[in-house]
């Protein structure tokens, strides 16, 4: 099979080029550089194309190095820059899987090849006909969240050689291998800032705007902050506030002011019910879709009348919430089966099926969600 493979020059993506080698696949390496070429980052590119050749040449594999920087700039950077600027938690790490390495890339390079590969840790499985997106064994790695925003399209075409794997056997692998970067730490954060602090970059762009920061229980001003946007709602730490914890509770983003809450305790940070934009599904509108409902795991969790039952993440974490998925006049409601905090719009809820298998796709919190 002829394979398109995305290599980073981490670990993760040297060891599915050292698995797909040994099961003798035809095997085309590339490398996206998204990282722009001057001072708006420092994402250590070259050291990772290093690392990448390194692994081209002990192989004796081809490596292309292709270039979305534009693309990368305006479907994912502009797309946060803009959410933060409206008061939103933007999700970065979606769209760029959305948009760049399944988007873009798969339109000019992958579409030429039998399958895309990547190092992520998720899986894709078969059933009654039709692909899903599957979480991977290792919850505390498991990317599923991150892909939740993919086409169905998309996700047939690609393929996660590791997605079954621990990390601890991938390292293991790797080290067995003699991989140059069997050692190499994994890459934090957001590869297009590298080194640059994200409240440095927010406000290089966005400009301060200095505001109050009001205790919501006193009505009091406490503090004041820089800008809206570089603050997230159950955001604690950088408020400079004392004698806390203080939690960012709500944002008034006409007047620019924070209003806080002190307290691990305080029930204004912590909500059930969470409203939804329209929910993306991956493999099929499980409500609507007459053949997906012939499977189990939907007709069983998604009763044509009354709640559809669902497990749920709202941030990138290995925890999963129980909770019932409903319909309002304004559309689809999050109940959950407990308090979760820091419920933030803009934020993005991924659903799972209520084994916590399949990621049935995923949804943005609404605005709604908290008095804005």
């Amino acid at each position: 099979m002829r394979i398109a493979v995305l290599v980073s020059g981490g670990v993760d993506s040297a060891v599915v080029v050292d698995k797909l080698y040994r099961e003798g696949h035809e095997l085309t390496l590339f490398y996206i550089r998204i990282g722009m070429d001057n001072d708006e980052g420092d994402c250590s590119a070259e050291e990772d194309i290093e690392f990448c050749s390194l692994i081209a040449s002990r192989y004796e594999l081809p490596l292309k190095i292709v270039s979305l920087h534009q693309e990368y700039w305006d479907y994912v950077m502009g797309y946060a820059l803009d959410s933060v600027k409206r008061g939103l938690t933007p999700n970065p790490d979606m769209m760029c899987n959305k948009f760049i390495k399944f988007g873009f890339f798969e339109q000019r390079y992958g579409k030429d090849f039998d399958k895309t590969a990547s190092g992520h840790y998720a899986g894709v499985e078969e059933i009654g006909g039709r692909k899903f997106l599957v979480t991977a064994p290792d919850p505390v790695k498991d990317q599923t969240d991150f892909l939740s925003a993919i086409s169905y399209e998309q996700l047939c075409h690609v393929m996660f050689p590791i997605g079954s794997m621990p990390k601890k056997e991938v390292r293991e692998l790797a080290l067995k291998a003699a991989l140059p970067n069997a050692t190499r730490r994994d890459s934090q954060g957001i590869c297009f800032l590298g080194k640059i602090d994200y409240r440095d970059f927010i406000s290089r762009k966005l400009g301060v705007m200095e505001g109050n920061v009001v205790d919501i229980d006193s009505g009091k001003v406490i503090g004041t902050h820089n800008g809206h946007w570089l603050y997230t709602i159950g955001q604690r730490k950088g408020l400079g506030l004392g004698g806390g914890p203080w939690f960012v509770i709500r944002k008034d983003i006409a007047t620019n002011t924070l209003y806080v809450s002190k307290g691990y305790e305080t029930p204004l940070q912590y909500k059930k019910e969470i409203p939804l934009e329209p929910i993306h599904w991956i493999s099929g509108d499980p409500c609507s879709d007459d053949d997906l409902r012939k499977l189990p795991f939907i007709s069983d969790n998604f009763p044509l009348e009354g709640p559809a039952s669902i497990s749920f993440k709202i941030r990138h974490t290995p925890d999963f919430t129980s909770g019932n998925l409903v319909k309002d006049k304004e559309g689809w409601i999050i109940m959950a089966d407990r308090d979760i905090q820091g419920v933030a719009p803009g934020q993005y809820a991924t659903i799972y099926t209520p084994d916590r298998h399949i990621c049935l796709g995923s949804a943005m919190i609404a605005s709604r969600a908290t008095t804005e």
